[in-house]
This record gives structure tokens, sequence and C-alpha cells, in this order.
């Protein structure tokens, strides 16, 4: 249910109004617009005396929300959300660049990658210090070291940090180095997990699951939104089709579909959408082509000898090459790209 205030509202006006919600055993949450507040009394919207709802004072129109997200919905929030966390912008027109290596291996590897990165204009840094792997004979990470070594690199290119979590229990250590959490494919519906980057203080970065719909996607995004985090970004990292060629299947009509259902920003992952570094120039381009928010590129110094995933990470001059074309594609679509 959404209750929109009239333009003349007053504060005590919206104030009655969420205590209306409230008595009603409703949760409300408070959205301010450009023109006017809206309030979303989330919950069961058959108990009795909602339609009281519309006699507070100064309210204009209740109107239930159709889709299954409450708060994610565009019906609650026609503008689009622009998230900044540190030194990265997603939305509103500006295309922010997270770029660096699967995991954090050495300080060398991840303070050459930020200050590389950076040179070619990415707005962020990404190393994964926690690594879910499908095989549990894989590397896994550095874990609480490679978060020190991400917080350095940071500290010498004032880079946000992007980092994956995935577990519940390490969400308070990773808000601790990271300006971004990022929710991985894998743990898409780890509930538990959504609830507790929702009480984070850092932005969230969710990643779909391969065999998850949008609505699936959409309604993840929804626990970490209702858990009280409104800085929350999807991010489309590809889908599990018949089709062999690719990692996975980039489906581009994501950014197009998800900006006119909800207002959260959309990132593209080409590298793992593909799973082929000669492609991902190509599906970088077409991305923002296809108008997403964001770009979440794999850069490594030397993505042969790479621990993880060196076969779709660019070097540092695939990665220049790669800026420098979107650059064009963002200039003629007259929007921003990378660092502000």
């Amino acid at each position: 249910m959404i209750v929109v205030m009239k333009h003349t509202a007053t504060k005590e006006n919206i104030d009655d109004a969420i205590a209306r919600v409230e008595s009603l055993g409703l949760k409300p949450n408070v959205i301010e617009g450009s023109e006017r507040t809206v309030i979303a009394a989330v919950g069961d919207e058959r108990i009795a005396g909602i339609e009281s709802l519309e006699s507070c004072p100064g309210v204009d129109e209740v109107m239930p929300i159709v889709a299954p997200y409450k708060l994610a919905s565009s019906e609650l929030k026609p503008e689009p959300s622009v998230i900044t966390a540190g030194s990265l912008t997603v939305g509103g027109g500006h295309v922010g660049v997270i770029a660096g290596p699967c995991s954090v291996e050495s300080e060398d590897q991840i303070v050459a990658t930020a200050f590389a990165v950076k040179k070619s204009g990415a707005s962020a840094l990404r190393g994964g210090a926690f690594k879910p792997r499908t095989s549990p004979y894989s590397f896994q990470g550095m874990k609480e070291e490679g978060l020190k070594l991400l917080a350095t690199a940071r500290d010498q290119t004032d880079l946000a940090v992007v980092t994956e979590v995935v577990s519940p229990d390490d969400v308070e250590l990773v808000s601790k180095y990271a300006d971004v959490l990022q929710i991985g494919a894998r743990n898409m519906q780890n509930y538990r997990l959504l609830e507790a980057a929702g009480k984070s203080p850092c932005a969230v970065l969710l990643k779909r699951g391969p065999s998850a719909t949008i609505d699936e996607w959409l309604l993840a995004a929804e626990y970490i939104l209702d858990a009280g985090n409104p800085n929350v970004m999807l991010c489309e990292r590809g889908i599990r089709t018949f089709e062999s060629h690719t990692r996975f299947t980039l489906p581009l009509a994501s950014a197009p579909y998800v900006q006119e259902r909800t207002h959260l920003p959309i990132v593209m992952d080409p590298s793992h959408g593909t799973g082929h570094a000669s492609l991902v120039p190509a599906m970088s381009r077409a991305s923002i082509a296809a108008g997403a928010d964001g770009l979440i590129i794999e850069v490594h110094p030397n993505p042969d000898k790479a621990l993880s995933d060196g076969y779709q990470s660019l070097n540092f001059d695939q990665f220049a090459e790669t800026m420098a074309g979107c650059q064009k594609i963002a200039a003629a679509m007259d929007r921003t790209l990378g660092a502000l």
C-alpha cells in the first residue's frame, strides 16, 4: 500500500500518517521524493481499517502496490535511485565502473591493480577476500587478511572497496573494511544473509542467481530493503541456459526491463556473463548501450597466473582499451562513465 502525501503536507501531517500506519500493524517506509513524500505501508493489506488512511490530514491518495516486491517497485518510487558509496556513484545518468581481481592474492597485486584501474577511470575497486567456490579444494580467499589489503589499496588510491560477504556472521567484519557488500549469485536466496546485509551501513551489490527469475531477484532485494538498507544495487551476472560457448548467458534486456519495474540501479557483469576475456570489451559497450547504470569487470596484473577466474580477467592494457571504448558509447548516450 502506498500513502501519497500532498505537496502541501507538513511534517506533522507526515508523522500523523506514519503513526496511523503503525497503529494498523503495518510497517512504514518513508521515501522523500523531489516533489512529494510517499509512505509505503508494508504488511497484510487485508486488515480492517486500512481505508482510514485516506482521511489522514495531508494525504492525497492511498494506492495498492501491485508488484510482489513493494519497496523495490517503481510504483512506490518512480524516480530512479542513485547510490553513492565513497568514490562510487551508480545511477542518475552516471555509469559507475567497479574493477579489480576475482581474488585478493597479495598486497602488490591488489595495490597495483587499484592504481591501474583508477588511472583508466574506474570508480571503485573490487576484490574477493572470502570466496565461495564450487570445489572445496579451490582457493577460498585470504579472508580478513585480504580485507586489510583492500583497505590498504583504498588508503592509497581513495577508491571505494567492493567485496563479497558469504555468511551472516561475517557481515559486521566485512562492513568494517568495505564500502559495498557484494552478495554473490550463490547466496542470492540466502535470506539470513540478505537480512544481515540490510542492517549494515554499507551499500549492497546483489548478484542475480544463475537460475533465478527477475521477480525472485527483486524479492531478494526486498529482504535487504525491508531490513532497513535503502542502498541496494542489482547486478546481472548472467543466467544458465543450454548454450555452452560462454560461461553464462548475459541477457542485456535485463537492464531496460528491470528499470521499468524498479527504482534500483542495475550493474552488468560482462566478466562472469561471458567467461572469456576476449568478449568482455564488446559486452561492456553493449551493456552501456542497453542502459546499464554500472559495470563490474575483472582485472588482474597477470591473468594467466590468477588464482581464480584468470580466463575472464582483463590485463591493465585491455582494461584501459575497454574503458576508452565504453567512454565513446556513454558520451553518445549523453551519460558519464567511471570516476566523477
